[in-house]
């Protein structure tokens, strides 16, 4: 949960090419581990097949030189001078001399031509020795035959008796280190002059630093070597031969024995051994031993290329998947933007469409979406403006009736008194101003015509209240063009009237006036009379209906001409009052200064 969070609060571009990093990632760390791991195994399985074949190449070559050893055993023991020596009763005669002479010579050819051997000797059943060198001291022949080589070669009985490396001990004050090789001439059957009673053995000895050579040349790893057992456990060469004899060193001598042919793994850790076994035909063991960790001593080499082109394929996979987030995430933030304008309100624009995946399907969406939102604004604009103009249209309807009222109820009152003509000027002045405001059936009308129509009204009420007040009216004529809201006077003269005027004892007088100010057109309706209370002018101000508390008062008109020049030009524009008891009142009306509405003065 902690991991969702934290992605959380992430742009989509840094969630995308963080998944892409941390799938490479993982994906380059298995694939390094796995290429390192089987470049390992594979390194290790060329490397075991290898020790193989060089165990089998020490094997082939040791079995070589043992047979070549027997090959020449053998010849010797096939010479008719040899059998014929073995056969005498006394090799000490004078043919046993004679035959021993040239024995001897044979054998110093053998020697001389072979420098890896280090004696040849045959050994009489009747004690005569015949040895392969000249003016040496061999030991007494009884001393001879109690030697283990002798007593293998007659259990044998014509086998080939195979010793493993041992110091030998035929000639005194020599102890050289040999492999000696055997084999016993059979015995034949004794004559009566005592010949045949018994062979003899032909003894081999090989050069100990022939195997100790043969061996060296291989190379097994770093620490790796060969060496070779016999039959019996004993050990026929090992590098450190002595170091295994003072017992500081060990090998799994027992398992080796008991095992067949192949490779066999002994130990843990750094002391881990792999042993790598082949059997000669006359039961030698050639071991060959290597440590795992020279098998693939090129293993911190393998570690350090995987880890080289693993970081660089990681960071060639994190400069793609940067780029491709990037790519993937532009349309969306493209969107995102156009997004934002229209959180402004600006619904005119569109996402330009550059695909056909999810993306262009959703700004193909949005695009379908602010076009509609669009429309429906607009329709709202119209429905709004259509509500105005009726809203507008049913305050003017309110006034005309009102007005109407207060007129006719002047002419009944002059007709009641009599007063003819001032009941035709009267009746004329209304005749007019009916026929500019009703006949028009405009909304908007020049100044011009409000103030002809304004002269009208004036000229009634003066007739109705006789001569009780007088007025002026003081607009400059460069006004007279602009357009305002028709009957906005009239309501509020007739305030002027009713609550100013009226209730005054001395006449009053009414002022008109106009001027261009600096946010439009102002008109002002001054007038001398008693003037208001705040509560009062609260009453005219919040529309509220005549009442017996406030009897002849306009409220409803006055709130109506405020109500209707909001509605036309905005809150901003209106009605303004300045009153004092006993002073009289002040109404200003705040007009936009506009072009022509269409209006007429006619």
């Amino acid at each position: 949960m902690r991991g969702v969070r934290l992605f959380q609060y992430q742009s989509i571009h840094t969630q995308i090419a963080l998944a892409f990093s941390a799938l490479i990632l993982c994906t380059t760390i298995i694939l390094s581990y796995t290429a390192y791991r089987l470049s390992s195994d594979a390194v290790t399985g060329t490397s075991l097949e290898y020790t193989k074949e060089l165990v089998r190449q020490v094997h082939t070559n040791v079995e070589n030189y043992i047979y070549s050893m027997e090959s020449i055993a053998s010849l010797a023991l096939s010479s008719g001078e040899l059998k014929r020596y073995a056969s005498l009763p006394r090799q000490d005669s004078e043919e046993g001399e004679e035959l021993g002479r040239r024995l001897g010579d044979y054998f110093r050819s053998v020697l001389a031509s072979r420098k890896d051997m280090a004696s040849i000797l045959f050994v009489g059943g009747h004690g005569g020795m015949v040895g392969g060198r000249s003016g040496e001291s061999l030991k007494p022949s009884s001393e001879v035959r109690q030697q283990e080589w002798y007593l293998n070669a007659h259990q044998l009985e014509g086998g080939t008796a195979i010793t493993s490396s041992h110091v030998q001990q035929l000639y005194r004050g020599e102890y050289p280190w040999v492999v000696s090789i055997s084999k016993a001439l059979p015995s034949t059957a004794a004559k009566p002059s005592g010949e045949g009673a018994d062979g003899g053995v032909l003894l081999v000895d090989l050069n100990y630093s022939v195997i100790d050579n043969l061996c060296k040349q291989i190379q097994l790893g770093r620490r790796g070597y060969v060496f070779i057992l016999a039959p019996s456990g004993d050990l026929v060469y090992h590098p450190q031969q002595q170091i295994l004899n003072t017992q500081l060193k060990t090998e799994r001598i027992p398992d080796i024995l008991e095992s067949r042919d192949g490779t066999m793994t002994f130990g843990r850790g750094a002391e881990q051994k792999i042993y790598t076994v082949s059997t000669t035909r006359f039961g030698w063991k050639v071991v060959g031993v290597v440590y795992p960790e020279d098998l693939a001593r090129n293993k911190r080499a393998m570690q350090g290329s995987a880890a080289l082109w693993g970081s660089l394929c990681l960071a060639v996979a994190l400069s793609i998947s940067v780029i491709l987030s990037f790519r993937l995430t532009r349309p969306i933030k493209a969107l995102e933007g156009h997004m934002k304008l229209a959180e402004k309100g600006d619904f005119g624009q569109r996402v330009e469409i550059e695909s056909t995946n999810e993306i262009g399907k959703l700004a193909r969406t949005f695009n379908v979406m602010i076009g509609r939102i669009q429309d429906l604004m607009e329709q709202i604009v119209q429905e709004q403006e259509q509500k105005r103009i009726s809203e507008l249209k049913a305050l003017q309807a309110q006034i005309k009736p009102h007005f109407l009222y207060n007129t006719l109820d002047s002419i009944i009152w002059m007709a009641e008194t009599r007063k003819v003509d001032e009941v035709v000027t009267m009746t004329s002045a209304l005749a007019k101003l009916l026929r500019s405001s009703i006949n028009q059936g405009e909304e908007w009308v020049p100044l011009a015509v409000e103030l002809e129509q304004i002269r009208h009204y004036l000229t009634i009420q003066q007739i109705r209240y006789r001569r009780k007040f007088t007025y002026s009216i003081e607009v400059p004529e460069e006004l007279y063009p602009y357009p305002i809201v028709k009957l906005v006077l009239q309501p509020i003269v007739e305030n002027a009237i009713y609550h100013g005027i009226k209730h005054k004892a001395e006449p009053g007088h009414i002022r008109i006036s106009g001027r261009r100010g600096a946010g439009g057109i102002e008109l002002a309706v001054s007038d001398d009379g008693v003037g208001m209370t705040p509560e009062k002018l609260q009453t005219i101000l919040g529309g509220t209906p005549r009442t017996k508390e406030a009897p002849g008062g306009s409220g409803v008109g006055v709130h109506n001409v405020h109500q209707r020049i909001a509605l036309a030009f905005g809150p901003g524009y209106g009605l303004g009052f300045e009153s004092e008891l006993e002073e009289g009142t002040t109404v200003t009306i705040r007009l936009p200064e506009l072009e022509d509405k269409g209006g007429s003065a006619g």
